[in-house]
């Protein structure tokens, strides 16, 4: 039944809710059409991103599987290399070699000069024409061969006039020494007469030996030089006409230090090398020293004979003389670049069980290369010769291979390789 009363304020509240609630739920309402209509673009959206997120979810997890099956399938493989892979050495890489156990020659090298043998400047006594040469230049003479010949003549001459003064002399005396035993004479006449055929049998002999003189002999064998003057010359005493030197055998003469002069002995062998031989080595003998030391170089004069058979050597050359003063048959050697010296010592690195010991060692003789070690090594011991700057005394070291040396290229292979082709 319908109130046609006053409405009291409370309704009126109720209502005006009321309105409002089926306003909004209506839809036939403008205002609800828009609110639906929002509504649904916002669920849209958020539909979509949902939708891109469950698929950024899902190639996520097939990467995943995919990387865990490559890692998976990739484990045999670098298991595999990784017991491929050599061990880490354990040590220092060097180079070494054994010691050599060879012959070594205890030696002093001094330079001197080659002497002839024998040598002398033919020369006249006597001054002369020259009348006759009796040798060719560079001729091989034997001792008493006659070279030259001077004029003999003025001497015939003199000789001749001597023997008669010299026979009239002897004959004066005779008659003297008779008339003396008649008591004719005096002593002193005696005396004066055999004075008178002295002097004349003196001056004939001096006479003969000026004849003598005009004919020259070689005093001793040997090979003759150049003559220095021509047949019909007329020469003085004492001019030079031709050189004679004995080359069958040389003297050698040179210095040996003070320090040495214990070791060196008559007798002992040497070697001479000369530089027109350069490959060949002449043997000699030591025969004579020198009395006295140099003051001022503290040596003593050497000489020694070096034979000479084919008469390769001349008088005059340079000759390097190396003294063999003792010999070792079994002596240590090592390279010299294993030797490693520290202040005034000389050490070594000797390989033993894979560590390298610090050794000193006492040196000997050197030659070109090598070094001879008197005490500090036996004969099976191995030294490093290379990398010696970064090991310790007691350090692990790993001897490296030894590398072949490369084969000689021939010339002509080298000659051929050096054209280049068109």
């Amino acid at each position: 039944m319908p109130n046609n009363g006053p409405v009291l304020p409370s309704e009126q509240h109720s209502l005006g809710s009321n309105t409002s609630m089926s306003s909004q739920f209506c839809p036939g309402s403008g205002a609800n059409r828009r609110n639906t209509r929002s509504v649904m673009v916002s669920t849209g959206r958020n539909v979509a991103f949902l939708g891109f997120f469950i698929t950024a979810l899902a190639l996520t997890a097939c990467g995943k599987k995919d990387e865990v099956g490559a890692a998976s399938a990739k484990t045999p493989d670098t298991a595999k290399s990784a017991e491929a892979a050599p061990a880490k050495p354990k040590g220092l890489p060097v180079k070494a070699e054994p010691v050599k156990v060879t012959k070594m020659d205890s030696e002093v090298s001094a330079v001197g000069t080659l002497l002839a043998a024998e040598s002398v400047v033919i020369r006249p006594e006597i001054p002369g024409r020259v009348v006759g040469l009796h040798f060719q230049e560079g001729q091989v003479v034997g001792k008493g061969t006659k070279l030259v010949t001077l004029d003999p003549s003025e001497y015939q001459a003199q000789l001749a006039g001597t023997n008669a003064d010299a026979k009239t002399e002897s004959q004066r005396y005779q008659r003297t020494k008779e008339l003396m035993e008649k008591n004719f004479v005096s002593q002193e006449a005696v005396d004066v007469a055999k004075g008178n055929m002295d002097r004349a049998s003196a001056k004939r002999e001096q006479d003969q030996v000026l004849l003598s003189r005009t004919t020259i002999s070689a005093p001793f064998s040997g090979v003759l030089g150049l003559r220095q003057i021509s047949p019909g010359a007329y020469v003085k005493a004492g001019d030079d006409i031709v050189r004679l030197e004995n080359i069958s055998s040389l003297k050698l003469d040179f210095r040996v230090p003070e320090m040495y002069l214990s070791q060196v002995k008559l007798g002992q062998a040497l070697s001479v090398k000369v530089d027109a031989y350069p490959l060949d080595l002449f043997p000699g003998k030591i025969y004579a020293f020198e009395p006295a030391i140099d003051e001022r170089t503290r040596t003593v004069v050497v000489r020694a004979q070096i034979p000479n058979p084919q008469g390769r050597l001349r008088p005059g050359m340079f000759a390097r003389v190396i003294v063999l003063l003792d010999t070792r048959p079994n002596a240590i050697v090592v390279p010299e670049q294993a030797i490693w010296p520290q202040g005034r010592d000389a050490f070594v690195y000797k390989v033993v069980d894979g560590k390298a010991l610090l050794t000193k060692v006492d040196l000997g003789i050197r030659r070109p290369g090598e070094v001879e070690v008197l005490k500090g090594l036996a004969a099976n011991d191995v030294v490093v010769t290379d990398g010696q700057m970064k090991l310790k005394d007691g350090a692990a070291v790993i001897v490296l291979p030894m590398q072949p040396a490369a084969p000689a290229t021939p010339p002509k292979a080298a000659a051929a390789a050096s054209i280049p082709r068109a």
